[in-house]
């Protein structure tokens, strides 16, 4: 009987199968103790997450224009003496503390809501102009007067930023010419608004 012979790799590629085998049975084995077990989530896991844009409110200014300047600041008990002759405004022989800050500008522009509110009334003054008071949260009334035009009535929402009319004249401001005089209250008490406007509405109410 003739004896069978093996070629030289023959015996090492079965040995390699082999041992392959028993590497795989062997993880197979051994798989469900090494792999730790997975938990899913069946919740969100932003459930408590903390926002991280900034949403102070900021009071802006009353109006959008680039071409609008300060013609008449308000009269500070603070400010020079040179400062507070600036800020009298005389009418009528009259003279008078002036109550808020008159924005101007040679063109007529938009003027608008420095937060958001209720109108609480719109008038026309034969001395002022027509006139426009905003009631705002943390007891703040925003005065706009010295309007050509209006555009919101009585117990209208507004939003900050909103359009509500346009500049003009009055009797009172007469050299001023297209203005906007705008006042500021908190409390029921008058401020400078200076002092406020293009600040963190959360940092203003501290101050008082």
């Amino acid at each position: 009987m003739k004896k069978l012979k093996l070629r030289p790799y023959v015996i090492p590629t079965l040995s390699f199968i082999a041992l392959f085998g028993l590497l795989v049975t062997t993880f197979m084995q051994t798989s469900g103790t090494l792999t730790p077990p997975l938990d899913y989530v069946d919740d969100t896991i932003l459930g408590n997450e903390v926002p991280v844009i900034n949403s102070t409110e900021m009071i802006i200014n009353p109006y959008i224009s680039d071409k609008v300047t300060i013609g008449k600041n308000y009269y500070d008990y603070r400010a020079t003496e040179e400062e507070q002759e600036k800020s009298i405004v005389k009418y009528d022989d009259t003279y008078m503390q002036n109550s808020g800050i008159d924005f101007i500008s040679d063109e007529t522009f938009d003027c608008i809501s420095i937060l958001d509110g209720e109108v609480i009334s719109v008038s026309d003054d034969e001395t002022l102009g027509k006139v426009i008071k905003i009631q705002h949260d943390n007891n703040y009334t925003s005065i706009y007067q010295s309007l050509s035009e209006v555009v919101v009535k009585k117990g209208d929402k507004v939003i900050q930023g909103q359009i509500i009319g346009k500049s003009g004249t009055n009797k009172i401001d007469s050299p001023l010419g297209n203005h906007l005089h705008f006042e500021l209250y908190i409390n029921g008490q008058m401020v400078n608004p200076r002092d406020y406007l293009n600040k963190s509405l959360n940092v203003t109410s501290k101050e008082e």
